[in-house]
Formats: structure tokens, sequence, C-alpha cells
């Protein structure tokens, strides 16, 4: 459910906008929207529109569900680290250091949500 802190952050993507939020004291971007900065504690913090380019950090398969998906903590091209699923790729594809670009689908419940997928060579 969004929060005050977050009720911006969702409503981009219910518009298919991604957003991350910047301290303007440190300069950090940082992920899981909050009002105060995690890496000064400042309150001076604003929106960021962001690229929705990221990389795989790290990644696992959750191979009970039917059927499997991929679990995945992408670096985002601002900085921070997102966690996400990978989607439009077999999770056996899924690697380290891949190229991914959000991608906007709604989840079981029929809510939109941000994914990420393969990138150019990487894509199916």
């Amino acid at each position: 459910m969004p929060t005050f802190e977050t009720q911006t952050y969702w409503d981009a993507i219910d518009q298919q906008r991604l957003l991350v939020k910047a301290c303007k004291a440190c300069g950090q971007a940082h992920y899981t929207p909050r009002d105060h900065c995690p890496h000064c504690f400042s309150a001076d913090t604003h929106w960021l529109p962001a690229s929705g380019r990221a990389v795989v950090y790290s990644w696992s398969v959750a191979n009970r569900a039917d059927p499997p998906y991929v679990v995945a903590y992408v670096q985002l091209a601002e900085g921070p680290m997102m966690l996400t699923n990978i989607v439009g790729c077999e999770p056996a594809d899924v690697r380290i250091g891949q190229s991914v670009q959000v991608t906007f689908q709604p989840d079981a419940q029929g809510r939109t949500r941000p994914y990420f997928q393969p990138t150019g060579k990487d894509a199916v």
C-alpha cells in the first residue's frame, strides 16, 4: 500500500515512469522512497526521474513457482540497488553484469509494477 512517502513513486509507476529519491545535501540517489537520505540523513531530498537502465548485480530463480521466475538486485544507472524481477528471458539466460531496462507490467493483482528485461544482444 502506498504511504505518504511513497505515493509519488507509485503514481509515477502507474504512468510507466520510474523515479528515485536524490539528496540535495550529499548528491546521492537512493531507492526505497523515503523522506530522509539514508547516506547523510538529510531531509533535503527530491524526486529524480530514473533512466530505467540497470545491470544485474545478483539474482536467484524461484524454481518452486509455476512458472519459475527470477528475483534480482539490479544496480540502477543512477546508483541505487533495486530488488525486482527479471522478465522477457529464460531464467537460465540471466547473468551478473547483464544490461537490463525497466518495463512496466501488471502483477497478479493487476497493479502496475516495474520489472526489468534484457537489452540489446541480451534480449529475447
